[in-house]
Order: C-alpha cells, then sequence, then structure tokens
C-alpha cells in the first residue's frame, strides 16, 4: 500500500525517528477504515520521534495519520504557540466585544482534513465509558452548550495537547492541567476549606457534618 510504503521511506531514512520503538495497544479501537497490514501506533510513535500521540483517548489511528499527512511533525514545529495552530486549524473561535464583555465567540467556517479528523476524534471520545478528564471536560460542555459546541471545545483542547506534545515534547497522562477550568476553581476552594478547618482545629461536630 502506498501509504505504508511512503511512511517506512521517511522512518527508515531517519534515524532519530527509526530508533524508537513502542509495544501495540490492544485497547485502541480499530476502524474498518484504518489501511490494513500497517502499525499505525508504532510508526506515529516513530514518525513523531518518540513522542505518543496514540495515548491519548479518542485520537484513532486514522487521527494519528491525518496529522502526519496534513501537516507532519515539522509543519506542527514551524507554529510558535498553540494559538497559531488552532488558528490554522480554523478551530480558534473569533470572539465579538463590545464594551469589554464577549456578545459571541464563533468557530470560523470552513474545514480540512485534520480539523474534520481532530473533530471526529472528540466525537469518539464523547462515548467513551471510562472516566478522563478530557471525557469530563467534554460532558462539561456538552452539558451548558450541547454536544456540537463540546465537540468544537475539545477539538481546540486536544489540537492545544498535541502541540504542547509535538513541540515541547510534554507527554499525555491526564494530567490535572488538562482539567475544565471550572474544576480546577473547585479542587482550589476545597483546598482554602481544608486549610482553614486545620488551621482552626474544627472538627465533623464542629460543622455540624454528618458523617456515614
Amino acid at each position: 500500500m502506498e501509504i505504508g510504503k511512503l511512511l517506512h521511506e521517511i522512518i527508515d531514512n531517519d534515524p532519530d525517528k527509526k530508533q524508537h520503538y513502542i509495544e501495540e495497544k490492544p485497547h485502541k479501537r480499530v476502524n474498518k477504515n484504518d489501511p490494513k497490514n500497517i502499525d499505525l501506533n508504532l510508526m506515529s510513535y516513530q514518525y513523531f520521534e518518540g513522542i505518543d500521540l496514540m495515548a491519548i483517548e479518542g485520537l484513532s489511528h486514522l487521527t494519528a495519520l491525518s496529522l502526519m499527512s496534513e501537516v507532519g511533525i515539522e509543519g506542527i514545529r514551524r507554529f510558535p504557540t498553540a494559538k497559531h495552530f488552532l488558528s490554522w486549524l480554523r478551530l480558534a473561535p473569533k470572539n465579538k466585544i463590545s464594551g469589554g464583555k464577549v456578545l459571541s465567540s464563533k468557530v470560523p467556517k470552513g474545514s480540512s482534513r485534520l480539523k474534520i479528523a481532530l473533530r471526529l476524534a472528540t466525537n469518539a471520545l464523547g462515548n467513551l465509558k471510562e472516566s478522563t478528564p478530557l471525557l469530563n471536560f467534554f460532558k462539561r460542555i456538552k452539558l451548558r452548550k450541547g454536544r456540537v459546541s463540546a465537540i468544537s471545545a475539545t477539538a481546540r483542547k486536544l489540537a492545544v495537547i498535541i502541540w504542547n506534545m509535538v513541540v515541547k515534547c510534554v507527554p499525555y497522562n491526564n494530567p490535572e492541567g488538562y482539567l475544565y477550568l471550572d474544576q480546577k476553581r473547585k479542587l482550589g476552594i476545597v483546598k482554602r476549606i481544608n486549610k482553614q478547618i486545620s488551621r482552626y482545629g474544627l472538627s465533623t461536630e464542629d460543622l455540624n457534618l454528618v458523617t456515614g
């Protein structure tokens, strides 16, 4: 297959890519449209020089293939910031502001194959049963603004994660940093409350809490 031949040629001729190896991911669902007889998990890992993009939940083999074919590792590295990458993908919302207030925030029209691939990945993410920070973020936006908005917002977050992984070599492991802002604030409030409880030596009886 031409895709496999081209990827093999790129990887085999680059020692920085060829040296990397990673085990299979049996939990990754293989789509019927995925290229046959190609280990895209390994090839993606080698192509992106030891960066495991397939570790991101919801990101499929076809998403990785779209990243390789539409922009590539050097293409992503050309964007100085994640915002530039989002703008190029046409995923960055254009805000209309008046008097310091955001009147509207819409994603620009127009789609590329990569933008579609990222949106499909986030749509698949929204169907996962496992609880993850990305899925929690998706569900929070869906509850407030609907599934379409959740797909757009999560596709933006996914693109930012990919940019950070490729450009800054930040590994993906579902860190707290990717939690949605409201949950970060909630965690901060809980920490402050616990600090005050500890400071004043309060007990559950003092707080009139019923424990199970």
